[in-house]
């Protein structure tokens, strides 16, 4: 359990419920001839050799009490210690994955920019004067993958998702209209235990978390001939919500792995663990290394052994392409979306709205060579469970009145709580943290800052920081200069001519499918998910009915 995880560290999610405790009174009646060893005993009466009760984290995901961030206190098994424990062991492959917000927080800490951050994170993990230092083994990370190169396969699956339900009349399509993003583990949380009506919204997309880890238990294990227990994949990310993710059911090799070979038990993670920017720090001091010492300069990786995969995770030029403020800093899906259908719609015209705070944000594209200025594309951004209800209290299905002459309604049309009308909508960004990803709770605080800097800013000021980090990209942050045209060629060195946002759709596409070939797995099960709807057993007597715990859709 990470030991710097507190109630204070709550504050930008839902507060945890006294509905997670389960009620004593609740439980079954013993009668007192009970042989049961967790009963209640007399002074001088203890039962002998009592069992250790243990809460695993699939008994955390069925419980609908509390939220989000309080759960991940029960995750014991995904902290920086048990990183170094596991780093200890013997026959593994150790890889990991970073993202783009952790670095700009270590950035804004350090006053570096993102990318001097992302190699001296590097550098801890797989330098000689990192990890592999210390330990029994001197075990470090063989491979550091930027998350950014499966963000832009998501940007990219999820514009073609937008665009597909958009030809789509069919009101049972799936998902249903308006997609929700669902890449944040908070808010799809809260929507499984919560707002089961919102489920059907949901794109059905795996995050970049996921999809980095599925890539590289698949190819590894294949290229390499290595089961998915023995790769592990630690990946460091802005919140602890996606230790929740992490351990979800449907994010284990149970779900793609068809090979006739004898299946090991418990299902194996596609990431093993997730720690957070604070723990990365707490894993660099536990071993006594200085972070801010670290070498500020590119670490050279072995080659990756699949070279198509390997020239789209380590691109020669290494040109990472810095999405602008507007993209926001929850990985600029809205954006990316926007972008693409404004060059499916040549002649047409991006506005935007400011909702009732500045996290909510609505977008229209409008056609620009029509009088009447046509509406082609309208959606919205909305950041923060305050916002966030106020959502889903729009999409919530409206009864049917009883009234002698009442017109029926629709979902999307105004609810009794006064919400707005929905229609319309083809794409909503959801994101659980105020002002997005870069503000997550795992992030440095800015009472985290040592020496006397933490004191001279306040909150707000410290998350602008982290924000210009974020974007502190600069012109002369190419690695390999003349070579830069080249980023987003493939292995066979073809050109791309169609990049949306700094993003070739074509080229990201041929990998996917190159990715699918290679390891001989459908593409859907790669890239796609389900939802549940997980049901409360609390206050219910006897045992549950496991016919009835969650829906997948």
């Amino acid at each position: 359990m990470s030991a710097i995880l507190s109630a204070d560290d709550l504050n930008d999610f839902i507060s945890p419920g006294v509905a997670c405790i389960k009620p004593v009174e609740n439980l079954p009646r013993q009668q007192p001839a009970s042989s049961n060893l967790y009963e209640v005993a007399k002074e001088g009466q203890l039962p002998e050799d009592p069992k250790t009760a243990q809460i695993s984290l699939t008994d955390c995901l069925a419980c609908s009490g509390c939220v989000t961030s309080a759960e991940a206190v029960l995750v014991s098994l995904q902290s920086h210690a048990e990183v170094l424990n596991t780093l200890n062991s013997e026959g593994k492959l150790f890889v990991a994955s970073v993202s783009p917000q952790v670095r700009a927080s270590i950035g804004a800490t350090y006053g570096v920019s993102e990318k001097d951050a992302g190699w001296m994170i590097d550098q801890l993990l797989s330098g000689p004067q990192g990890l592999a230092m210390g330990g029994s083994h001197g075990n470090h990370f063989k491979w550091v993958v930027d998350t950014n190169a499966m963000r832009e396969a998501s940007l990219v699956l999820a514009a073609e998702e937008v665009a597909q339900s958009l030809s789509v009349s069919e009101p049972d399509a799936s998902p249903k209209r308006p997609i929700l993003t669902s890449a944040c583990p908070g808010w799809i949380c809260y929507a499984e235990k919560s707002h089961a009506h919102v489920l059907p919204h949901l794109s059905q997309l795996k995050s970049p978390q996921a999809l980095t880890g599925i890539l590289l238990k698949t190819v590894l294990g294949k290229q390499l001939n290595l089961r998915p227990d023995q790769i592990w994949h630690v990946a460091i990310m802005p919140c602890f919500d996606k230790k929740l993710e992490a351990s979800r059911e449907e994010l284990t090799d149970v779900f793609w792995d068809s090979s006739p070979s004898e299946k090991i038990t418990p299902p194996i993670r596609d990431v093993d663990c997730v720690i957070t920017a604070r723990e990365l720090l707490m894993l660099a001091d536990t071993r006594g290394i200085s972070f801010p010492n670290l070498p500020r300069r590119p670490l050279q990786f072995s080659p990756f052994p699949e070279p198509t995969l390997h020239s789209f995770l380590f691109p020669r030029a290494r040109r990472r392409r810095q999405q602008p403020p507007e993209a926001g800093t929850s990985g600029g899906y809205l954006h990316h979306i926007l972008q693409s259908q404004l060059s499916l719609h040549p002649h047409s015209a991006l506005t935007s709205k400011r909702g009732h705070n500045a996290d909510v944000i609505e977008y229209t594209i409008t056609s620009s060579d029509n009088p009447s200025k046509q509406l082609v594309f309208k959606s919205a951004r909305y950041y923060g469970f305050r916002n966030i209800q106020n959502l889903v209290r729009k999409l919530k299905p409206v009864k049917a009145s009883r009234m002698p002459g009442a017109r029926s309604s629709k979902l999307g049309a105004r609810t009794s709580g006064g919400g707005s009308n929905l229609d319309g909508y083809a794409y909503v960004e959801v994101m659980a943290c105020p002002g997005g990803c870069t503000n997550g709770g795992g992030q440095i605080k800015v009472d985290d800052l040592p020496g006397q800097s933490g004191k001279e800013k306040g909150q707000k000021d410290w998350l602008a920081s982290v924000d210009e980090a974020y974007f502190s990209l600069s012109e002369g942050d190419d690695e390999a200069g003349e070579d830069s045209d080249m980023a987003d060629a493939g292995a066979e060195g073809q050109r791309y001519e169609d990049e949306i946002n700094g993003i070739s759709p074509s080229y990201v596409k041929h990998v996917l499918k190159h990715w699918e070939d290679f390891v001989r797995i459908p593409l859907e099960k790669l890239v796609q998910t389900t939802y549940r709807k997980v049901e409360s057993d609390v206050g219910k007597i006897g045992e549950p009915d496991p016919t009835s715990k969650f829906m997948a859709f």
